[in-house]
């Protein structure tokens, strides 16, 4: 038996385990959309060469049988079960407005009329995500999983049986919230709800302060009923402790005032059904315990049937059924409105799965990831300036504060959020701007380059002297994120070592690993605690964040990795587990030599930098950018790893083929435009009206038609904005992950780094 590796790049300890994020359908999927020959074809009419004539007549001829022939094939695509499943899951009214009447036309040269053609774009923008997308949801996006192993010479694939090992249906947290809401609203079950003070309240006495206002005296009664207010103790129960007070009439007036809540609140998690069952339980109440059981096994027995759905059609009727009852029980929409204020999960349950697929790396691989501790390096620089310079403010802030004598969490907390939204978010950008420089120093990039290629070995040391760093960031920033993408043809490809490395991003400050979506589809999540335990020994300091917050926030990507030792302080407001988290009003902010720290109630104490962690990341996740933005940068190759692609940004209102209305026309004109800029085949292309970035075959007339609206929406609503065009790499043929069929799927690995430079 092999024993597996403990991978290190200079300081930065890498887990044993891995993530393997890929698509749910071949790469070489996309292809089919490439009519064969058409490319070459329309390539014969040169740069200025008149589009007219016997030679023309006879091209429009070739692309109208291709377009033809193109939608056929995507009418084959449409058609089959697994992309109606993708696509019923994704978004399912689609199936009836777009897929449904696709599949009923049928394709020939003079029907191919407006609406046909947009429902032509409609499957094939589905079919490129889920394709060669590494996106992480459903049977269209797998986890898998992989582990660092010694007896492997660089990489190994064991392809497992099909490609879903394990396929899991959840709540979107706001489905349950509307559920608890409703049952919120029974006067009966409403006694039974445990009112809380709201974080940030000091009750000292009969006196009651919150931030930035002077303290209120309040009389006994209402002092007494405040000091109970504890998340724990149902309403009834507090009220039977003190039989001489109109509990109900205080507690009315301290929600009035916003110094209490008191709702039924379910704790942010990845099971949120489990927590609401939990609270039903505890019930006393006969009869409206019975009710709100019964409302939630209603729900429940739907959700289930989602996910016992073994075809689409009988997945789209118990999508169908959940959702009635659910408006019918909450009397809520089932499917929340895409707006800037709603995270990711707009139904009400999500599907998420581990793949079949399990990988091992080799000391092979571990010798080419090399490149990487440089890169690490740098991006520690950035945690720890950032880190410097919002010490400083904060620091300022605590001297003022504390002149007037002891300084709570959440005075602290409150009186910081100009620092955390100014002078912070205005060092982060600067950051930017200076790590771009310093990296183009190091690199020398010449002029005009289209392509680089560096040794470490020449600019380690600049690295090393232009990067100098310790561990002076926060507790989280110790931890790194990298998406790294092998490009090769196979496995065996990469053990003859014909193969190339490319960094996809570099997420900072963040063990990615953690959130929901990855550690739930995990074989045995103990292990991945275990290698917690390794990192941080001791307990840390989390501050609690909102349950949902616009699109990079939600149950699937919440940080789970959190242990029984671990403190979860609450700021400005929570749902959580009041027994297990610390309000900020209970705890203190002190200057220790120089060093702010906060004190926890049993004497605990933590650095207090640890309380702006999620602030930081966020400020951090998008720092990480070697090049300074221009028109076109090169790709860049430290030994054998990509640490840039090849990127083109250009103005929208420039590419002049989006505005021809002919389809042949339009295809010459765009790939002259391609050959012009000397583009790519493939590229990914980002729009800032467009959601998500998008894959664009310049051999594909339908993905050139996508690529010409985008280009148009955008010139539209800006004629001087740009859009940004990078090379695909790996291409759709550099796909070397494989089933147990031997389809070959798009992929990337996701690794933790920790960083084993002892703190501050």
């Amino acid at each position: 038996m092999t024993e597996d590796l403990v991978p290190s790049l200079g300081r930065w300890r890498l887990w044993e385990q891995f993530a393997l994020r890929g698509a749910g359908f071949p790469a070489d999927g996309v292809l089919r959309l490439a009519p064969p020959g058409l490319a070459e074809a329309a390539d014969k009419f040169g740069a200025g060469e008149p589009l007219d004539g016997p030679e023309w007549s006879g091209f429009a001829r070739l692309f109208t049988e291709a377009a033809v022939e193109t939608a056929h094939t995507l009418q084959d695509i449409a058609r089959s079960p697994a992309f109606r499943e993708a696509v019923a899951w994704q978004n399912r009214p689609v199936l009836t407005s777009g897929i449904a009447p696709f599949l009923r036309w049928t394709p020939t040269a003079d029907s191919r009329s407006s609406m046909p053609r947009q429902r032509e774009e409609l499957v094939a923008h589905y079919w490129q995500r889920f394709c060669v997308k590494n996106d992480t949801i459903g049977f269209f996006g797998p986890v898998g999983w992989g582990r660092w192993d010694s007896g492997t010479r660089t990489v190994g694939v064991d392809p497992g049986t099909g490609l879903i090992a394990k396929s899991s249906v959840y709540w979107a947290s706001w489905g349950i919230d509307a559920l608890a809401k409703m049952l919120d609203a029974d006067p009966a079950l409403s006694e039974w709800i445990a009112p809380r003070r709201v974080p940030f309240l000091v009750l000292d006495g009969d006196r009651v302060r919150v931030p930035g206002r002077r303290p209120i005296p309040v009389p006994a009664e209402t002092a007494a009923v405040l000091a109970r207010c504890d998340g724990v103790r149902p309403a009834r129960s507090i009220a039977a402790e003190l039989p001489d007070t109109d509990v109900p009439a205080v507690l009315a007036d301290l929600v009035a005032r916003r110094w209490v809540v008191r709702r039924l609140e379910i704790p942010a998690d990845t099971h949120p059904d489990r927590a609401l069952r939990a609270w039903l339980e505890t019930v006393g109440a006969p009869e409206p315990r019975r009710r709100g059981l019964a409302a939630l096994d209603r729900l429940e027995r739907g959700r289930a049937a989602v996910a016992a759905a073994t075809d689409v059609d009988t997945l789209v009727q118990a999508l169908t059924a959940l959702e009635q009852d659910f408006t019918e029980l909450t009397d809520t929409a089932a499917v929340r409105e895409k707006s800037a204020s709603t995270a990711p999960c707009r139904s009400l349950v999500y599907s998420d799965t581990r793949r079949s697929a399990t990988a091992r790396l080799g000391p092979g691989m571990l010798e080419a990831l090399r490149p990487l501790r440089l890169l690490m390096d740098s991006a520690a620089w950035l945690t720890s300036e950032l880190a410097a310079a919002v010490r400083e403010e904060i620091g300022v802030v605590h001297d003022r504060l504390a002149a007037e004598g002891p300084v709570d969490l959440a005075s602290f907390w409150f009186a910081c959020l100009p620092v955390l939204h100014g002078a912070a978010r205005a060092k982060s950008a600067e950051l930017q701007r200076e790590f771009a420089a310093r990296w183009g120093r190091i690199l020398a990039v010449p002029e005009g380059a289209r392509e680089v290629t560096v040794s470490t070995a020449d600019i380690e040391t600049a690295v090393r002297e232009r990067f100098a760093s310790g561990g002076d960031g926060w507790t989280t920033a110790r931890y790194l994120s990298p998406d790294v993408l092998i490009a090769a043809e196979s496995t065996e490809a990469i053990e003859r070592g014909d193969f190339t490395l490319v960094l996809g991003e570099l997420h900072m400050a963040s063990n990615t690993l953690g959130a929901s979506l990855f550690t739930h589809q995990h074989p045995d999540i103990a292990e991945l605690l275990d290698l917690t335990d390794r990192d941080h020994p001791g307990p840390r300091l989390m501050p609690l964040i909102p349950k949902e917050h616009r699109a990079r926030l939600s149950a699937r990507v919440r940080h789970t990795l959190v242990r029984p030792q671990d403190r979860q302080v609450a700021l400005a407001d929570f749902t959580a587990d009041p027994a297990r988290t610390i309000r900020s009003a209970d705890a203190t902010v002190e200057n220790r030599a120089g060093d702010l720290v906060v004190r926890l109630p049993d004497g605990s104490v933590f650095p207090a930098l640890d309380v702006f962690s999620h602030v930081l990341t966020t400020l951090s996740m998008d720092l990480f950018q070697l090049l300074p933005q221009a028109d076109h940068t090169p790709r860049v190759t430290l030994d054998r790893l990509v640490v840039a692609r090849e990127t083109w940004r250009l103005p929208a209102a420039g590419a002049s083929f989006a505005d021809e209305k002919d389809e042949a026309r339009r295809f010459v004109a765009a790939r002259r435009w391609r050959a012009r800029l000397g583009l790519p085949r493939y590229v990914f292309v980002v729009s800032p009206t467009e959601s998500r970035p998008f894959y664009v075959d310049f051999d594909s007339p339908v993905y050139l038609t996508i690529l010409a609206k985008a280009l148009r929406r955008l010139a539209r609503k800006d004629p001087s904005a740009t859009v940004t065009l990078t090379e695909m790499l790996p291409t759709p043929e550099q796909s070397w992950l494989t089933d147990d069929q031997g389809h070959r799927y798009t992929s990337e690995l996701r690794f933790v780094a920790f960083d084993t430079t002892p703190p501050r």
